[in-house]
């Protein structure tokens, strides 16, 4: 029932802690059925911000997840990362949550001096902060026991939901979007797909961390060669345009997995069908068959593993 332009917002309450990643896939379907181009330096903004955002999610995780198991003051170091990261994000985007910054042809604004400063201050900072990272939680061995060996999702389960992301790459699946369907400019960058053999919540968790680190590669390589140029197509659509007849797949990767965007478009002012593919719902899907047989706590450490967003699972 809606125009592009006014479903665009939705885009950032799907997954509050990684809007901007579904905002691209809406963008990138929209785009890909019309045929737009992004100029080059809007690919870079948009690089930038998404795996800006995506440490923010994975470090809130990191928090929340240790939370769940107990312990309370890792959460306290989550948020004080996250601000930062915010600090940032709510220069180009206004928001500090549900983030709006994708738009057909390109992004909303560009970024200045101040944004480029903080990203590169926080660079080093987080990698030192990952370091007390692992002194402080991922070494001690009582959360060693909570998670190490528990959990058991392997290769098959996974595939038989549908499991992606950080789940699936827990599982010694090195399957990252970025790198099986590249899409943007990610195939300029230097980066690894951290995957875990020992198919279980610390596994997982490692993972996660990992990507973090992986993350910040791609914002720091980004930033050295982002190019000067406009932020938006010049016959980007306004907000009166009627979508082209035809259907478009976009696909990223989210912070809980593969994102997917399937839009058809029949010539009229308001698309045919939007269908969201949501990463949370085929991850909560496995729970009931990993959970089982389980002790109470040992499962909370695996749905905590799964890294779940409730509106995505229900979109």
């Amino acid at each position: 029932v809606k125009t592009p332009y006014q479903f665009l917002p939705n885009m950032g309450r799907v997954d509050y802690l990684h809007p901007i990643a579904w905002n691209w896939a809406y963008v990138g379907a929209v785009e890909r059925l019309a045929g737009l181009e992004v100029p080059e330096r809007a690919e870079y903004l948009r690089v930038i911000v998404c795996e800006l955002n995506r440490i923010a999610s994975h470090v809130m995780w990191w928090g929340a997840f240790i939370l769940d198991l107990g312990a309370f003051t890792p959460i306290l170091y989550a948020f004080e990362e996250r601000e930062k990261i915010n600090d940032m994000l709510q220069m180009v985007t206004g928001s500090r949550l549900t983030m709006n910054y994708m738009r057909f042809g390109g992004v909303c604004c560009d970024i200045n001096d101040r944004f480029i400063r903080l990203a590169r201050e926080f660079i080093p900072y987080m990698r030192e902060r990952m370091k007390m990272y692992e002194k402080l939680v991922t070494g001690n061995v009582i959360l060693r026991r909570r998670i190490e060996g528990i959990g058991h999702l392997n290769e098959d389960i996974c595939r038989r939901y549908g499991a992606t992301g950080p789940v699936l790459r827990g599982a010694g699946v090195a399957y990252d979007v970025r790198r099986a369907e590249p899409y943007g400019i990610y195939d300029r960058f230097d980066f690894n797909i951290p995957v875990a053999e020992t198919n279980d919540c610390l596994g997982r968790y490692w993972v996660r961390l990992r990507e973090v680190e992986e993350s910040l590669k791609i914002v720091e390589q980004a930033i050295e060669q982002i190019p000067e140029g406009p932020v938006k197509h010049p016959k980007a659509p306004k907000a009166t345009w009627k979508l082209p007849a035809g259907e478009a797949y976009f696909a990223v990767e989210g912070g809980r997995g593969k994102i997917g965007v399937h839009l058809v478009g029949d010539g009229g002012k308001t698309p045919y069908r939007i269908k969201l593919r949501a990463p949370g719902f085929s991850n909560l899907s496995l729970f009931a068959e990993a959970a089982q047989g389980t002790l109470i706590a040992d499962a909370l450490a695996i749905l905590g593993s799964l890294d779940l967003v409730i509106p995505e699972v229900d979109r």
